[in-house]
């Protein structure tokens, strides 16, 4: 004959039932969970306000109590009272856990999508002191190379249209362009490839 419902709403009986689930015995453990599985999923849900994270919180406490049950003292507070501390420390411990998650998802998703660390002033300090390197060699070319070259690279004229632009031979505006381009190349020390 089956024994009868035990009660579970008075703390000496559900502190009992911790006590007799101490044993190992694990039908003892149905009524300690029916009484305290509620008190460890409020905890951990107040904590952390996830339906599915407090179950499993929950779960992982249940069977926390279930092999731990030795160390529960009644002396230093409820069976109620040592479930919802495991409860809240586990859902804390759950909260720090999935904080450091994102955290670290966070940083590689910023180093994949990060821009590698460029220097934008000195880029641009860069460019500029080129361009008057430039501007400074080109002033060094014959006045008909730097037409040709001008032209051709700053206007964007193919050699005959520089030669029909020019009114020169095809031949000549190639030499020109050849020829300025080679000064310009040792103008601002480039190594001849």
């Amino acid at each position: 004959m089956a024994s009868p419902p035990v009660r579970t709403s008075s703390r000496d009986a559900v502190d009992a039932m911790l006590a007799a689930c101490a044993g190992g015995d694990p039908e003892s453990f149905t009524p300690v969970y029916d009484a305290l599985g509620p008190v460890a999923y409020g905890t951990a849900l107040g904590v952390l306000r996830d339906p599915d994270h407090a179950a499993e919180v929950t779960q992982e406490v249940m069977v926390e109590v279930w092999q731990t049950a030795t160390r529960f003292d009644p002396a230093r507070g409820s069976a109620r009272t040592w479930v919802a501390t495991l409860a809240r420390r586990r859902a804390v411990d759950r909260v720090r856990s999935e904080q450091s998650r994102r955290d670290r998802d966070q940083r590689d998703t910023d180093l994949r999508t990060a821009d590698p660390g460029r220097d934008v002033v000195a880029e641009d300090v860069e460019r500029r002191l080129e361009g008057s390197a430039v501007r400074r060699c080109i002033e060094g070319l014959t006045p008909t190379q730097r037409e040709a070259v001008v032209a051709a690279y700053y206007g964007g004229y193919t050699y005959r249209e520089v030669a029909e632009k020019l009114d020169a031979a095809l031949p000549t505006v190639k030499s020109r362009i050849r020829d300025g381009l080679n000064r310009l190349r040792d103008c601002l020390g480039v190594r001849h490839v």
